[in-house]
Protein backbone atom coordinates (compact mmCIF):
# COMPACT_ATOMS: atom_id res chain seq x y z
CA UNK A 1 0.00 0.00 0.00
CA UNK A 2 1.43 3.47 -1.08
CA UNK A 3 0.90 6.10 1.17
CA UNK A 4 0.49 9.99 0.33
CA UNK A 5 3.50 12.21 0.34
CA UNK A 6 0.78 14.74 1.44
CA UNK A 7 1.46 16.47 4.52
CA UNK A 8 -1.09 15.59 7.98
CA UNK A 9 -1.82 19.67 7.84
CA UNK A 10 -2.67 19.68 4.33
CA UNK A 11 -4.32 16.30 3.62
CA UNK A 12 -6.87 17.40 6.64
CA UNK A 13 -6.95 21.69 5.77
CA UNK A 14 -10.44 20.47 4.48
CA UNK A 15 -11.99 20.33 7.97
CA UNK A 16 -9.67 23.41 9.32
CA UNK A 17 -12.07 25.69 9.61
CA UNK A 18 -14.19 22.86 11.66
CA UNK A 19 -11.56 21.89 14.04
CA UNK A 20 -11.16 25.27 15.16
CA UNK A 21 -14.95 25.55 16.10
CA UNK A 22 -13.90 22.21 17.97
CA UNK A 23 -11.33 23.43 19.77
CA UNK A 24 -13.37 26.82 20.77
CA UNK A 25 -16.29 24.53 21.93
CA UNK A 26 -14.14 22.11 24.09
CA UNK A 27 -12.68 25.85 26.18
CA UNK A 28 -15.79 26.49 26.63
CA UNK A 29 -17.03 23.30 28.36
CA UNK A 30 -14.10 23.34 30.45
CA UNK A 31 -15.05 25.56 32.48
CA UNK A 32 -15.92 24.82 35.74
CA UNK A 33 -16.54 26.27 39.26
CA UNK A 34 -13.79 24.09 40.48
CA UNK A 35 -10.61 25.95 39.45
CA UNK A 36 -8.75 22.35 39.58
CA UNK A 37 -10.67 20.98 37.15
CA UNK A 38 -10.39 22.87 34.30
CA UNK A 39 -6.70 23.15 35.49
CA UNK A 40 -5.80 19.86 34.75
CA UNK A 41 -8.13 19.29 31.57
CA UNK A 42 -6.57 21.56 29.99
CA UNK A 43 -3.09 20.43 30.86
CA UNK A 44 -3.80 17.53 28.99
CA UNK A 45 -6.40 18.64 26.32
CA UNK A 46 -4.41 21.39 25.04
CA UNK A 47 -0.72 18.82 25.43
CA UNK A 48 -0.78 18.37 21.36
CA UNK A 49 -3.17 15.09 20.84
CA UNK A 50 -3.51 14.22 17.51
CA UNK A 51 -7.82 14.98 17.35
CA UNK A 52 -8.28 11.75 15.65
CA UNK A 53 -11.27 10.81 17.08
CA UNK A 54 -12.93 14.49 16.40
CA UNK A 55 -11.23 14.28 12.79
CA UNK A 56 -12.93 11.04 12.10
CA UNK A 57 -16.59 12.30 13.02
CA UNK A 58 -16.29 15.74 10.64
CA UNK A 59 -14.69 13.92 8.14
CA UNK A 60 -17.32 11.79 7.97
CA UNK A 61 -20.08 13.94 8.61
CA UNK A 62 -18.51 16.50 5.62
CA UNK A 63 -18.20 13.05 3.11
CA UNK A 64 -22.09 12.25 4.03
CA UNK A 65 -22.92 16.70 3.38
CA UNK A 66 -24.09 17.51 7.35
CA UNK A 67 -22.97 20.39 8.19
CA UNK A 68 -25.39 20.93 11.59
CA UNK A 69 -23.97 22.76 14.82
CA UNK A 70 -24.17 19.22 16.39
CA UNK A 71 -21.08 17.78 14.75
CA UNK A 72 -18.72 20.33 16.54
CA UNK A 73 -20.17 19.34 19.87
CA UNK A 74 -19.77 15.94 19.74
CA UNK A 75 -16.43 16.06 17.99
CA UNK A 76 -16.14 17.76 21.70
CA UNK A 77 -17.54 14.87 23.02
CA UNK A 78 -15.42 12.48 21.44
CA UNK A 79 -12.32 14.20 22.63
CA UNK A 80 -13.52 14.32 26.50
CA UNK A 81 -14.27 10.86 26.37
CA UNK A 82 -10.77 9.92 24.86
CA UNK A 83 -8.97 12.51 27.89
CA UNK A 84 -10.94 10.70 30.12
CA UNK A 85 -9.52 7.17 29.25
CA UNK A 86 -5.90 8.78 29.10
CA UNK A 87 -6.40 10.27 32.63
CA UNK A 88 -7.43 6.95 33.64
CA UNK A 89 -5.06 5.00 31.96
CA UNK A 90 -1.88 7.10 33.30
CA UNK A 91 -2.85 6.75 36.62
CA UNK A 92 -3.39 3.03 36.33
CA UNK A 93 -0.16 2.30 34.00
CA UNK A 94 1.66 4.50 36.31
CA UNK A 95 2.71 6.36 33.17
CA UNK A 96 4.48 9.42 33.83
CA UNK A 97 5.39 10.77 30.30
CA UNK A 98 3.11 11.34 27.51
CA UNK A 99 3.55 14.03 24.37
CA UNK A 100 6.50 14.88 25.71
CA UNK A 101 5.24 16.33 28.96
CA UNK A 102 4.92 14.83 32.55
CA UNK A 103 1.77 13.08 32.55
CA UNK A 104 -0.93 14.89 34.44
CA UNK A 105 -0.89 11.59 37.41
CA UNK A 106 3.05 12.62 38.08
CA UNK A 107 1.96 16.74 37.94
CA UNK A 108 -1.26 16.94 39.91
CA UNK A 109 -1.61 13.64 41.55
CA UNK A 110 -3.73 10.20 40.96
CA UNK A 111 -6.62 11.47 42.89
CA UNK A 112 -6.58 14.62 41.26
CA UNK A 113 -6.09 12.97 37.78
CA UNK A 114 -9.08 10.73 38.28
CA UNK A 115 -11.54 12.82 39.20
CA UNK A 116 -10.91 14.95 36.84
CA UNK A 117 -11.36 12.53 34.04
CA UNK A 118 -14.44 11.23 35.99
CA UNK A 119 -15.53 15.04 35.04
CA UNK A 120 -15.03 14.77 31.60
CA UNK A 121 -17.18 11.54 31.44
CA UNK A 122 -20.18 13.41 32.55
CA UNK A 123 -19.75 16.43 30.17
CA UNK A 124 -19.46 14.60 27.95
CA UNK A 125 -22.81 13.15 28.81
CA UNK A 126 -24.14 16.64 29.20
CA UNK A 127 -23.49 17.50 25.49
CA UNK A 128 -24.44 14.73 24.33
CA UNK A 129 -27.76 15.14 25.99
CA UNK A 130 -27.91 18.88 24.89
CA UNK A 131 -28.06 17.39 21.18
CA UNK A 132 -31.41 15.44 21.91
CA UNK A 133 -30.31 12.10 19.64
CA UNK A 134 -31.41 9.28 22.03
CA UNK A 135 -29.28 6.84 18.18
CA UNK A 136 -25.99 8.60 19.46
CA UNK A 137 -26.78 8.35 23.31
CA UNK A 138 -26.94 5.22 22.50
CA UNK A 139 -23.73 4.72 20.34
CA UNK A 140 -21.56 6.64 22.76
CA UNK A 141 -22.46 4.81 25.90
CA UNK A 142 -22.09 1.40 24.00
CA UNK A 143 -18.69 2.82 23.76
CA UNK A 144 -17.64 4.44 27.10
CA UNK A 145 -18.85 0.70 28.61
CA UNK A 146 -16.82 -1.37 26.02
CA UNK A 147 -13.63 0.73 26.45
CA UNK A 148 -14.01 0.30 30.39
CA UNK A 149 -14.31 -3.10 29.61
CA UNK A 150 -11.39 -3.30 27.18
CA UNK A 151 -9.21 -1.51 30.05
CA UNK A 152 -10.35 -4.29 32.91
CA UNK A 153 -9.18 -7.07 30.00
CA UNK A 154 -5.81 -5.18 29.44
CA UNK A 155 -5.41 -5.29 33.16
CA UNK A 156 -6.04 -8.80 33.91
CA UNK A 157 -3.84 -9.76 31.28
CA UNK A 158 -1.39 -7.64 32.43
CA UNK A 159 2.32 -9.86 32.52
CA UNK A 160 0.22 -12.60 30.83
CA UNK A 161 2.53 -14.45 28.28
CA UNK A 162 -0.55 -16.67 27.02
CA UNK A 163 -1.72 -13.78 25.44
CA UNK A 164 -2.31 -14.47 21.63
CA UNK A 165 -3.37 -13.20 18.85
CA UNK A 166 -7.02 -12.97 18.91
CA UNK A 167 -6.91 -12.13 22.51
CA UNK A 168 -4.86 -9.55 21.65
CA UNK A 169 -6.48 -8.10 18.85
CA UNK A 170 -9.87 -8.43 21.37
CA UNK A 171 -8.25 -5.94 24.16
CA UNK A 172 -7.54 -3.06 21.20
CA UNK A 173 -10.00 -3.04 19.79
CA UNK A 174 -12.50 -2.58 22.80
CA UNK A 175 -10.03 -0.14 24.64
CA UNK A 176 -8.82 1.83 21.39
CA UNK A 177 -10.80 0.96 18.07
CA UNK A 178 -14.19 1.50 19.66
CA UNK A 179 -13.81 5.43 20.22
CA UNK A 180 -12.94 5.55 16.59
CA UNK A 181 -15.53 3.36 15.15
CA UNK A 182 -18.02 5.33 17.36
CA UNK A 183 -16.86 8.78 16.23
CA UNK A 184 -17.57 7.67 12.54
CA UNK A 185 -20.67 6.03 13.29
CA UNK A 186 -21.87 9.08 14.87
CA UNK A 187 -20.99 11.14 11.84
CA UNK A 188 -22.94 9.00 9.59
CA UNK A 189 -25.88 9.19 12.05
CA UNK A 190 -25.90 12.84 12.00
CA UNK A 191 -25.91 12.80 8.13
CA UNK A 192 -28.82 10.64 8.66
CA UNK A 193 -27.64 7.94 6.68
CA UNK A 194 -28.38 4.29 5.13
CA UNK A 195 -28.03 1.47 7.44
CA UNK A 196 -25.43 0.35 4.66
CA UNK A 197 -23.26 3.44 4.65
CA UNK A 198 -23.44 3.60 8.47
CA UNK A 199 -21.70 0.32 8.82
CA UNK A 200 -19.74 0.92 6.22
CA UNK A 201 -18.57 4.13 8.38
CA UNK A 202 -18.48 2.30 11.85
CA UNK A 203 -16.13 -0.90 9.88
CA UNK A 204 -13.96 2.39 8.76
CA UNK A 205 -13.52 3.37 12.29
CA UNK A 206 -12.56 0.11 13.41
CA UNK A 207 -9.92 -0.67 11.41
CA UNK A 208 -8.37 2.62 11.44
CA UNK A 209 -8.07 2.24 15.62
CA UNK A 210 -6.89 -0.95 15.27
CA UNK A 211 -4.26 -0.11 12.78
CA UNK A 212 -3.30 2.66 14.96
CA UNK A 213 -2.92 1.05 18.23
CA UNK A 214 -0.53 -1.58 16.34
CA UNK A 215 1.65 1.17 14.89
CA UNK A 216 1.40 2.21 18.08
CA UNK A 217 2.37 -1.57 19.60
CA UNK A 218 5.63 -1.67 17.25
CA UNK A 219 6.52 2.04 17.32
CA UNK A 220 7.36 1.34 21.41
CA UNK A 221 9.91 -1.15 19.99
CA UNK A 222 11.61 0.99 17.30
CA UNK A 223 10.64 4.58 17.73
CA UNK A 224 12.25 7.38 18.95
CA UNK A 225 11.34 8.81 22.55
CA UNK A 226 11.89 12.64 21.55
CA UNK A 227 9.78 12.08 18.49
CA UNK A 228 6.70 10.14 20.25
CA UNK A 229 6.82 12.06 23.69
CA UNK A 230 6.93 8.72 25.95
CA UNK A 231 9.15 6.48 27.43
CA UNK A 232 9.85 3.81 24.78
CA UNK A 233 9.75 0.34 26.75
CA UNK A 234 6.52 1.06 28.68
CA UNK A 235 4.85 -1.93 27.23
CA UNK A 236 6.99 -3.92 28.73
CA UNK A 237 7.66 -2.43 31.70
CA UNK A 238 3.58 -2.70 32.35
CA UNK A 239 3.66 -5.94 31.24
CA UNK A 240 1.69 -6.02 27.91
CA UNK A 241 2.03 -8.44 25.86
CA UNK A 242 1.28 -6.44 22.57
CA UNK A 243 1.71 -8.55 18.82
CA UNK A 244 5.37 -7.38 18.07
CA UNK A 245 5.83 -9.86 21.35
CA UNK A 246 3.21 -12.01 20.44
CA UNK A 247 4.57 -12.37 17.00
CA UNK A 248 8.41 -13.00 18.08
CA UNK A 249 7.17 -15.66 20.90
CA UNK A 250 6.01 -17.37 17.97
CA UNK A 251 8.52 -17.22 15.88
CA UNK A 252 11.35 -17.51 17.75
CA UNK A 253 13.20 -20.11 19.21
CA UNK A 254 12.87 -21.94 22.98
CA UNK A 255 15.33 -19.47 23.85
CA UNK A 256 14.41 -16.85 22.51
CA UNK A 257 10.87 -17.37 23.74
CA UNK A 258 12.12 -17.89 27.26
CA UNK A 259 13.54 -14.21 27.05
CA UNK A 260 10.50 -12.60 26.06
CA UNK A 261 8.55 -14.82 28.18
CA UNK A 262 10.22 -13.95 31.37
CA UNK A 263 10.57 -10.12 30.48
CA UNK A 264 6.54 -9.95 29.82
CA UNK A 265 5.57 -11.83 33.24
CA UNK A 266 8.58 -9.36 34.84
CA UNK A 267 8.14 -6.52 33.45
CA UNK A 268 11.53 -6.50 33.06
CA UNK A 269 12.64 -3.11 31.10
CA UNK A 270 16.19 -4.04 31.66
CA UNK A 271 16.06 -6.39 29.35
CA UNK A 272 14.14 -4.25 26.66
CA UNK A 273 17.70 -4.06 24.20
CA UNK A 274 17.64 -7.95 24.61
CA UNK A 275 13.70 -8.15 24.13
CA UNK A 276 13.92 -5.88 21.06
CA UNK A 277 17.31 -7.76 19.32
CA UNK A 278 14.86 -10.84 19.06
CA UNK A 279 11.60 -8.76 18.27
CA UNK A 280 13.94 -7.77 14.79
CA UNK A 281 15.36 -11.07 14.08
CA UNK A 282 12.68 -12.89 14.21
CA UNK A 283 10.64 -10.92 12.11
CA UNK A 284 8.04 -9.70 14.27
CA UNK A 285 7.73 -6.42 13.26
CA UNK A 286 7.15 -7.22 9.77
CA UNK A 287 4.33 -9.57 11.47
CA UNK A 288 2.52 -6.54 13.07
CA UNK A 289 3.15 -3.97 10.12
CA UNK A 290 1.22 -6.58 8.16
CA UNK A 291 -1.39 -7.00 10.65
CA UNK A 292 -1.67 -2.76 10.25
CA UNK A 293 -1.28 -2.59 6.74
CA UNK A 294 -3.99 -5.19 6.47
CA UNK A 295 -6.16 -3.10 8.56
CA UNK A 296 -5.54 -0.09 6.85
CA UNK A 297 -6.52 -1.60 3.72
CA UNK A 298 -9.76 -2.76 5.31
CA UNK A 299 -10.62 1.18 6.53
CA UNK A 300 -9.82 2.28 2.79
CA UNK A 301 -12.28 -0.27 0.95
CA UNK A 302 -14.70 0.84 4.14
CA UNK A 303 -13.74 4.45 2.95
CA UNK A 304 -14.76 4.11 -0.98
CA UNK A 305 -18.35 3.25 -0.38
CA UNK A 306 -18.94 6.61 0.66
CA UNK A 307 -19.46 9.48 -1.88
CA UNK A 308 -16.43 10.71 -3.81
CA UNK A 309 -15.68 13.70 -1.99
CA UNK A 310 -12.47 15.90 -0.91
CA UNK A 311 -13.41 14.92 2.87
CA UNK A 312 -13.59 10.71 1.42
CA UNK A 313 -10.21 11.35 -0.45
CA UNK A 314 -8.86 12.37 3.32
CA UNK A 315 -10.57 9.39 4.97
CA UNK A 316 -8.47 7.31 2.91
CA UNK A 317 -5.41 8.78 2.45
CA UNK A 318 -5.65 9.00 6.51
CA UNK A 319 -5.61 5.50 6.39
CA UNK A 320 -2.95 4.84 3.97
CA UNK A 321 -0.59 7.97 5.70
CA UNK A 322 -1.23 5.41 8.94
CA UNK A 323 1.44 3.17 8.23
CA UNK A 324 4.44 5.90 7.72
CA UNK A 325 3.59 7.48 11.11
CA UNK A 326 6.63 8.11 14.02
CA UNK A 327 4.94 9.38 17.17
Amino acid sequence: MQASNTSPSTLLSVIAPDMREVDLFIRQRLDSGVPLIGQVSRYIITAGGKRLRPTLLLLVSGALGFTGPERFTLAAVVEFIHTATLLHDDVVDDSSLRRGNATANITFGNPASVLVGDFLYSRAFQMMVDVGSMRVMSVLSEATTVISEGEVLQLMNMHNADLDEEGYLHVIRSKTAKLFEASARVGAILAGASPEIETACAHYGQALGTAFQVIDDVLDYTGDAALMGKNLGDDLREGKATLPLIAAMQRGNAEQREVVKLAIENGDVDAIEQVVAIVRATGALDVARKAASDEAARAIAAAEQLPDSPHRTCLIQLAAQLLDRQT
